[in-house]
Protein backbone atom coordinates (compact mmCIF):
# COMPACT_ATOMS: atom_id res chain seq x y z
CA UNK A 1 0.00 0.00 0.00
CA UNK A 2 1.52 3.30 -1.17
CA UNK A 3 4.70 1.42 -2.03
CA UNK A 4 5.01 -0.46 1.29
CA UNK A 5 4.28 -4.12 2.06
CA UNK A 6 1.36 -4.48 4.50
CA UNK A 7 1.06 -7.66 6.60
CA UNK A 8 -1.26 -6.50 9.38
CA UNK A 9 -4.83 -7.78 9.09
CA UNK A 10 -7.56 -5.15 9.24
CA UNK A 11 -5.43 -2.34 7.80
CA UNK A 12 -7.74 0.43 6.67
CA UNK A 13 -7.47 1.65 3.08
CA UNK A 14 -8.50 5.19 2.20
CA UNK A 15 -9.80 6.24 -1.26
CA UNK A 16 -6.54 8.15 -1.83
CA UNK A 17 -4.33 5.11 -1.12
CA UNK A 18 -2.65 3.21 -3.97
CA UNK A 19 -2.81 -0.56 -3.46
CA UNK A 20 -1.08 -3.29 -5.46
CA UNK A 21 -1.48 -7.07 -5.15
CA UNK A 22 1.56 -8.49 -6.89
CA UNK A 23 1.83 -6.55 -10.13
CA UNK A 24 -1.90 -5.75 -10.31
CA UNK A 25 -3.18 -2.36 -9.19
CA UNK A 26 -6.41 -2.73 -7.24
CA UNK A 27 -9.33 -0.37 -7.72
CA UNK A 28 -12.12 0.57 -5.34
CA UNK A 29 -14.28 1.80 -8.18
CA UNK A 30 -17.62 0.14 -8.68
CA UNK A 31 -17.87 -1.60 -12.02
CA UNK A 32 -20.17 0.29 -14.39
CA UNK A 33 -21.71 -0.83 -17.69
CA UNK A 34 -23.47 1.71 -19.90
CA UNK A 35 -25.18 1.01 -23.22
CA UNK A 36 -25.41 3.92 -25.66
CA UNK A 37 -27.38 4.27 -28.90
CA UNK A 38 -24.71 6.28 -30.70
CA UNK A 39 -25.85 9.00 -33.13
CA UNK A 40 -24.14 9.98 -36.37
CA UNK A 41 -21.30 12.53 -36.38
CA UNK A 42 -20.13 11.50 -32.91
CA UNK A 43 -16.55 10.37 -32.26
CA UNK A 44 -15.89 7.14 -30.35
CA UNK A 45 -13.02 8.36 -28.20
CA UNK A 46 -12.40 9.52 -24.64
CA UNK A 47 -10.69 12.70 -25.79
CA UNK A 48 -10.58 14.55 -29.11
CA UNK A 49 -7.89 17.22 -29.75
CA UNK A 50 -10.18 18.86 -32.33
CA UNK A 51 -12.91 19.19 -29.69
CA UNK A 52 -15.51 17.40 -31.80
CA UNK A 53 -18.62 15.84 -30.25
CA UNK A 54 -17.73 12.53 -28.59
CA UNK A 55 -19.61 9.66 -26.98
CA UNK A 56 -18.24 10.81 -23.62
CA UNK A 57 -20.26 14.03 -23.97
CA UNK A 58 -23.42 11.94 -24.25
CA UNK A 59 -22.81 9.83 -21.12
CA UNK A 60 -21.32 12.62 -19.00
CA UNK A 61 -23.97 12.19 -16.28
CA UNK A 62 -24.10 8.39 -16.30
CA UNK A 63 -21.78 7.92 -13.29
CA UNK A 64 -18.77 9.36 -11.49
CA UNK A 65 -16.44 6.58 -12.65
CA UNK A 66 -14.31 7.01 -15.76
CA UNK A 67 -15.74 4.86 -18.56
CA UNK A 68 -14.15 3.70 -21.80
CA UNK A 69 -15.74 2.53 -25.09
CA UNK A 70 -15.54 -1.19 -25.81
CA UNK A 71 -14.28 -1.20 -29.38
CA UNK A 72 -15.07 1.59 -31.83
CA UNK A 73 -17.78 2.83 -34.17
CA UNK A 74 -16.61 5.27 -36.81
CA UNK A 75 -17.96 8.81 -36.91
CA UNK A 76 -20.78 8.10 -39.37
CA UNK A 77 -21.84 4.73 -37.94
CA UNK A 78 -24.74 4.68 -35.49
CA UNK A 79 -26.08 2.18 -32.97
CA UNK A 80 -25.09 0.00 -30.05
CA UNK A 81 -21.95 0.95 -28.12
CA UNK A 82 -20.93 -0.41 -24.72
CA UNK A 83 -18.89 1.71 -22.31
CA UNK A 84 -17.42 0.39 -19.06
CA UNK A 85 -14.60 0.62 -16.52
CA UNK A 86 -14.38 -3.19 -16.38
CA UNK A 87 -11.08 -3.68 -18.18
CA UNK A 88 -11.16 -7.48 -18.03
CA UNK A 89 -14.57 -7.67 -19.71
CA UNK A 90 -13.64 -5.05 -22.32
CA UNK A 91 -10.50 -6.98 -23.22
CA UNK A 92 -12.50 -10.19 -23.50
CA UNK A 93 -15.16 -8.67 -25.77
CA UNK A 94 -12.63 -7.08 -28.13
CA UNK A 95 -10.07 -9.89 -28.29
CA UNK A 96 -9.96 -11.58 -31.74
CA UNK A 97 -10.08 -15.07 -30.22
CA UNK A 98 -13.30 -14.23 -28.37
CA UNK A 99 -15.22 -12.81 -31.32
CA UNK A 100 -18.17 -10.92 -29.86
CA UNK A 101 -21.03 -11.17 -32.34
CA UNK A 102 -22.16 -7.97 -34.09
CA UNK A 103 -25.21 -7.32 -36.26
CA UNK A 104 -25.42 -4.36 -38.64
CA UNK A 105 -28.28 -2.85 -40.66
CA UNK A 106 -26.67 -1.61 -43.87
CA UNK A 107 -28.28 0.67 -46.45
CA UNK A 108 -26.51 0.67 -49.82
CA UNK A 109 -26.57 2.99 -52.84
CA UNK A 110 -28.20 0.29 -55.02
CA UNK A 111 -29.89 -3.10 -54.82
CA UNK A 112 -27.63 -5.91 -53.64
CA UNK A 113 -27.33 -9.01 -55.76
CA UNK A 114 -28.16 -12.28 -54.01
CA UNK A 115 -24.87 -13.73 -55.27
CA UNK A 116 -23.02 -10.96 -53.45
CA UNK A 117 -24.72 -11.87 -50.16
CA UNK A 118 -23.30 -15.36 -50.50
CA UNK A 119 -19.91 -13.89 -51.44
CA UNK A 120 -19.89 -11.91 -48.18
CA UNK A 121 -20.34 -15.19 -46.30
CA UNK A 122 -17.77 -17.06 -48.39
CA UNK A 123 -15.22 -14.31 -47.79
CA UNK A 124 -13.93 -11.10 -49.37
CA UNK A 125 -10.22 -10.54 -49.96
CA UNK A 126 -9.22 -7.14 -48.54
CA UNK A 127 -5.86 -5.43 -48.21
CA UNK A 128 -5.46 -6.78 -44.67
CA UNK A 129 -6.65 -10.30 -45.39
CA UNK A 130 -9.83 -12.33 -45.86
CA UNK A 131 -13.01 -10.89 -44.31
CA UNK A 132 -15.99 -13.17 -43.84
CA UNK A 133 -19.51 -12.56 -42.54
CA UNK A 134 -21.36 -15.17 -40.47
CA UNK A 135 -24.63 -14.20 -42.18
CA UNK A 136 -25.68 -11.73 -44.86
CA UNK A 137 -29.35 -11.34 -45.71
CA UNK A 138 -31.95 -8.92 -47.02
CA UNK A 139 -33.77 -7.08 -44.22
CA UNK A 140 -37.20 -8.69 -43.91
CA UNK A 141 -39.04 -5.47 -43.04
CA UNK A 142 -37.57 -3.47 -45.94
CA UNK A 143 -39.32 -2.91 -49.27
CA UNK A 144 -36.04 -2.72 -51.15
CA UNK A 145 -33.00 -4.94 -51.59
CA UNK A 146 -30.77 -1.97 -50.84
CA UNK A 147 -31.08 -2.83 -47.13
CA UNK A 148 -29.04 -5.74 -45.83
CA UNK A 149 -28.39 -7.27 -42.44
CA UNK A 150 -24.87 -8.57 -41.89
CA UNK A 151 -23.70 -10.53 -38.88
CA UNK A 152 -20.02 -11.03 -38.08
CA UNK A 153 -17.61 -11.44 -35.20
CA UNK A 154 -14.40 -9.90 -36.55
CA UNK A 155 -13.65 -6.33 -35.50
CA UNK A 156 -11.19 -4.89 -38.00
CA UNK A 157 -11.26 -1.20 -38.92
CA UNK A 158 -14.25 -0.20 -41.12
CA UNK A 159 -14.71 -3.87 -41.96
CA UNK A 160 -18.37 -3.70 -43.06
CA UNK A 161 -17.88 -0.65 -45.27
CA UNK A 162 -14.78 -2.13 -46.89
CA UNK A 163 -16.46 -5.46 -47.62
CA UNK A 164 -19.29 -3.78 -49.51
CA UNK A 165 -16.93 -1.37 -51.26
CA UNK A 166 -14.96 -4.36 -52.54
CA UNK A 167 -18.15 -5.61 -54.20
CA UNK A 168 -18.87 -2.25 -55.84
CA UNK A 169 -21.37 -0.78 -53.37
CA UNK A 170 -21.34 2.45 -51.37
CA UNK A 171 -22.64 2.32 -47.81
CA UNK A 172 -25.15 5.12 -47.30
CA UNK A 173 -26.13 4.23 -43.72
CA UNK A 174 -24.58 1.83 -41.22
CA UNK A 175 -26.32 1.04 -37.95
CA UNK A 176 -25.10 -1.51 -35.40
CA UNK A 177 -28.21 -3.05 -33.94
CA UNK A 178 -26.58 -5.72 -31.78
CA UNK A 179 -23.27 -6.21 -29.98
CA UNK A 180 -22.52 -9.32 -27.89
CA UNK A 181 -26.24 -9.95 -27.43
CA UNK A 182 -27.04 -6.34 -26.44
CA UNK A 183 -29.55 -4.44 -28.61
CA UNK A 184 -30.84 -0.86 -28.79
CA UNK A 185 -34.46 -1.91 -28.32
CA UNK A 186 -36.45 0.88 -26.61
CA UNK A 187 -33.31 3.04 -26.50
CA UNK A 188 -33.66 6.21 -28.55
CA UNK A 189 -30.77 7.64 -30.54
CA UNK A 190 -28.27 9.56 -28.35
CA UNK A 191 -29.75 8.02 -25.18
CA UNK A 192 -28.05 5.60 -22.80
CA UNK A 193 -28.93 3.21 -19.98
CA UNK A 194 -27.13 1.08 -17.40
CA UNK A 195 -27.05 -2.64 -18.07
CA UNK A 196 -29.09 -4.85 -15.77
CA UNK A 197 -27.37 -7.35 -13.49
CA UNK A 198 -28.72 -10.13 -15.71
CA UNK A 199 -27.17 -8.56 -18.83
CA UNK A 200 -23.79 -8.17 -17.12
CA UNK A 201 -23.90 -11.79 -15.96
CA UNK A 202 -24.72 -13.00 -19.48
CA UNK A 203 -21.84 -10.97 -20.93
CA UNK A 204 -19.38 -12.51 -18.49
CA UNK A 205 -20.66 -16.03 -19.19
CA UNK A 206 -20.83 -15.68 -22.96
CA UNK A 207 -18.81 -18.24 -24.84
CA UNK A 208 -16.96 -17.87 -28.11
CA UNK A 209 -19.17 -17.34 -31.12
CA UNK A 210 -19.44 -20.34 -33.38
CA UNK A 211 -19.71 -19.38 -37.05
CA UNK A 212 -22.63 -20.98 -38.85
CA UNK A 213 -21.91 -22.83 -42.09
CA UNK A 214 -25.46 -23.30 -43.35
CA UNK A 215 -25.51 -22.78 -47.10
CA UNK A 216 -29.06 -21.45 -47.22
CA UNK A 217 -28.39 -18.38 -45.03
CA UNK A 218 -27.07 -16.26 -47.92
CA UNK A 219 -30.36 -15.68 -49.73
CA UNK A 220 -32.94 -15.49 -46.96
CA UNK A 221 -34.27 -12.30 -45.41
CA UNK A 222 -32.95 -11.37 -41.98
CA UNK A 223 -35.70 -11.37 -39.37
CA UNK A 224 -33.83 -9.91 -36.41
CA UNK A 225 -35.69 -7.12 -34.59
CA UNK A 226 -33.97 -3.78 -35.03
CA UNK A 227 -35.64 -1.95 -32.14
CA UNK A 228 -36.34 1.77 -31.97
CA UNK A 229 -34.22 4.53 -33.46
Amino acid sequence: MNGKVVTELGTKVMPTDIVHFGSQKLSMEQKRYVLLNKPKDTITTTDDPQERHTVMDLIRNACTERLYPVGRLDRHTTGVLLLTNDGDLAKKLTHPSYGAEKLYHVTLDKSVQAAHLQELVNGINLDDGLARADEASYVATADTRREVGIKLHMGRNRIVRRMFEALGYEVMKLDRVMFAGLTKKDLQRSHWRHLTEKEVTLLKRMKDVQTSTKEERGGKRLRTSYGSE
